[in-house]
């Protein structure tokens, strides 16, 4: 059976949808079998893995009952897609019935003896997608800026994760921080991870030894909806991202 993985912050911009990417393309290369799941309405993941977004099925049809979960994944060469776009964004306002928050984890269940890892990245809120995400994960990556308003962010997602855990799904961990766009040359950067370290703490986790550079081929390889691994593998951002998912695998992930 699949691990279940979501990759959350609320914060936009901290390269959430880049370490989905990364990390599923990663295990991927190391032979699993992947799923990634576009929970996001901006649907920046189906576009940067080149899957389709219109006049196909996608999570938001799956998550109404209105399409199969198996009939409405795409088979791409990083990786297999359930793509997204902003239908979804209607959701909060259309699903009010009791147990919405199972939603995700029910039509995932059909899938999840066909991949060993299922990766789904959540929109920049703590809405229904993120609650019902968590609700269906085993796990949650938390991407990280060193910086102070990523922080504050992170805080008020603690919150979200502890309601999740006490209504929705107990077995939920927190499986690590990790810092992104990051430079250990920078008095800040060195500065925050002390600070988010101690977050890391109140979460009951830590902050992951590999840390993500900034790269513009990254935002390269999305634009021409490739993943980092094939369009630039000597990269120092995509050999961090490697060491992340070699780290991931030697935690049992």
């Amino acid at each position: 059976m699949a691990k279940v993985i979501s990759i959350s912050n609320q914060k936009g911009g901290v390269g959430k949808t880049t370490t989905t990417g990364a990390i599923a393309a990663g295990y991927k290369s190391q032979g699993y079998r992947v799923l990634c799941v576009d929970l996001d309405p901006q649907s920046n993941l189906s576009f940067s893995s080149g899957a389709e977004t219109e006049d196909c099925p996608t999570i938001y049809e799956i998550l109404k009952g209105e399409a199969k979960t198996t009939f409405s994944i795409q088979k791409l060469p990083s990786y297999d897609v359930i793509s997204s776009n902003i239908l979804l964004s209607g959701i909060e306002l259309e699903f009010t019935q009791t147990g919405r928050e199972f939603l995700l984890k029910e039509q995932l269940s059909v899938v999840k003896d066909k991949y060993d890892y299922i990766f789904i990245d959540t929109p920049p809120a703590l809405s229904i997608l993120t609650v019902n995400a968590f609700t269906a994960s085993d796990y949650i990556i938390i991407p990280m800026l060193a910086d102070i308003f990523s922080l504050q962010g992170i805080a008020q997602l603690s919150e979200t994760i502890e309601r999740v855990k006490k209504y929705c799904n107990p077995n939920l961990k927190v499986e690590g921080i990790v810092l992104t766009k990051f430079n250990p040359r920078t008095i800040l950067s060195r500065e925050i991870k002390g600070t988010a370290e101690l977050i890391a703490q109140q979460l009951d986790t830590s902050i992951f030894k590999s840390t993500i550079r900034s790269s513009v081929s990254i935002m390269e390889a999305q634009t021409n909806q490739q993943d980092i691994f094939n369009y630039s593998p000597k990269n120092p951002a995509t050999m961090d991202y490697m060491d992340l998912v070699k780290e991931l695998i030697e935690r049992g992930i």
